[in-house]
């Protein structure tokens, strides 16, 4: 992958962030006015419930075989985990992160590592 691209997904993302925070009641955002304001408004678990809805309509998409069903479903996916996120105060940023930790581990060696 490009650098370019690396660097547009990222401002994106980064992009994406500001907007959710910035909409969050604890910002001022209106639930009248705004999705985000208003399930954030419901609490965690609801935030956490649509995530859950989100990535089961991935796995339902993917199991379609529907590729622009698939990419759909997982921006909604990446959206409302962008919200779970900044429940917590934590920004893409931080997943890309330790996405970037675990760079050249294997998939066996990062697992046992968190079991440690």
């Amino acid at each position: 992958m490009s650098e370019e691209r690396v660097q547009l997904g990222d401002a994106v993302l980064a992009r994406l962030a500001e907007v959710i925070e910035s909409r969050l009641p604890a910002n001022g955002g209106d639930p009248a006015k705004s999705y985000v304001a208003k399930l954030s408004a419901k609490g965690l678990d609801a935030v956490l419930k649509k995530v859950g809805e989100e990535a089961v309509e991935v796995v339902m998409a993917a199991k379609d075989g529907a590729r622009d069903k698939v990419v759909y479903e997982v921006a909604d996916l990446w959206f409302h985990s962008l919200v779970a996120l900044a429940q917590f105060g934590l920004r893409p940023s931080d997943v890309l992160a330790e996405l970037a930790r675990r760079e050249g581990l294997s998939g066996l060696e990062e697992f046992a590592q968190r079991k440690g």
